[in-house]
């Protein structure tokens, strides 16, 4: 007999796949899981077949826990779970206080057992567990058996160890645990797109930080605080972040006074990938990563994103471009940023933008524009006057 213990029990998503390699996948998704709770002293932590198990301390709760493990990628699905002892009876008490706990949370009529032996010396196998299982919930709390659409399911894992009990399954977030693919700086405008990309990138791996380019004073301060907003919501995936505050105002008086007006709006991407660049150099980021989608609009057709990509000293990553604007409207919901996207600000590739602005740009006539601009100064005393905000979760947010 051992003493009931309470744990977090994640499935691996494409974690299982790994072969050789899997264990510094689950090392990357180890640290995560230290991070994203880190106001909470875990115990032990191992990993188990294609799961890893986590023991839970007391003074977390079952929602919080569930809403912190759902931060992590990595994971298909996890449950939180109770360790018994490797025999029937008590197994069946077990469930029976666990579908008794889950039905005072959320009421139900119907319910089924799901065991999975993965202890082959446990003498029933998971067709004989579910059977006698059931047969206990269901005397014990009148429920009635439905195999197909449950309110209510047990799930029953027999490991060396122990027999874990919940009360089902939760969705994880899928994907790679964060970090283990390298990292990269997401252009964060504001808008609906960007935070989209961003949270794509980071399922597959990706650390990011974030850079925001912004008009103030020639505008409110109303899209900086959007990008901070933002940048706090997508931090909880990764638990550390920087924001990059890049003014960009001194840049466009000079565009705008310089430059031909229809290409304004490639000008000013093209100085906005150099800047990035710069500070990519700085926070180790291997590429940029931005929320374009081809065509959307005009700085997004075809060939002006070949044309302002030149310009920049890191790979770009577009992690969005096949996708139309209601596939991205509808991920930003799930995602939650979309009412903060949506708030009005006045962002800086909208200023002094032509009535028509170049959807064809060519390389030499953007080259002749540029030559007019003292490109390298602007970049220089943009990323001088950047300002830098660091964001954590679980902890409070710092300011720097």
């Amino acid at each position: 007999m051992i003493t009931k213990m309470r744990y977090l029990i994640g499935r691996y998503h494409e974690i299982v796949l790994k072969g050789r390699n899997r264990w510094r996948f689950v090392e990357q998704l180890k640290q995560n899981l230290r991070a994203v709770f880190a106001d909470f002293r875990f115990g032990a932590m191992r990993s188990e077949g294609p799961r890893i198990i986590v023991q839970l301390p007391a003074e977390i709760s079952d929602q919080v826990a569930a809403e912190r493990a759902a931060l992590i990628f990595g994971l298909q699905n996890f449950s939180i779970s109770y360790a018994v002892g490797l025999d029937i009876e008590t197994i069946k008490r077990q469930a029976v206080a666990t579908a008794a706990d889950a039905l005072a949370k959320a009421r139900a009529t119907t319910f089924r057992v799901s065991a999975r032996r993965a202890e082959k010396r446990f003498a029933l196998d998971s067709m004989e567990i579910d059977r006698l299982v059931g047969a206990e919930v269901g005397a014990a709390l009148g429920l009635k058996v439905d195999l197909e659409n449950p309110g209510l399911t047990i799930s029953i894992e027999i490991l060396p160890d122990a027999a874990y009990v919940s009360a089902g399954k939760i969705p994880g977030g899928g994907g790679l645990p964060v970090g283990i693919t390298g990292r990269g700086l997401v252009l964060l405008s504001g808008g609906i797109d960007s935070p989209v990309a961003a949270y794509r990138m980071m399922r597959r791996g990706m650390r990011v930080d974030f850079v925001h380019f912004h008009s103030h004073p020639l505008v409110s301060t109303a899209s900086r605080e959007k990008a901070a907003e933002l940048a706090s919501h997508l931090t909880r995936y990764e638990a550390r972040s920087a924001l990059m505050l890049v003014p960009f105002a001194g840049a466009q008086r000079e565009i705008v006074a310089r430059a031909p007006r229809p290409l304004r709006v490639v000008l000013y991407r093209r100085v906005m990938m150099r800047i990035a660049s710069a500070l990519a150099r700085k926070t180790g980021a291997q590429v940029l990563v931005t929320g374009e989608s081809l065509g959307q609009v005009a700085s997004q057709t075809l060939e002006n994103m070949m044309v302002i990509e030149q310009a920049a000293a890191r790979p770009i990553l577009r992690p969005l471009i096949g996708m139309d604007k209601n596939e991205i409207i509808n991920e930003a919901r799930l995602l939650g940023t979309f009412d903060t996207s949506i708030l009005p600000d006045q962002d800086c590739c909208s200023l002094f933008v032509p009535a028509h602005p170049e959807t064809h740009a060519r390389s030499e006539q953007i080259v002749q524009a540029e030559a007019m601009l003292d490109v390298e100064q602007m970049v220089e005393d943009a990323v001088r006057r950047t300002e830098i905000a660091h964001y954590s979760f679980p902890l409070p947010d710092e300011a720097a």
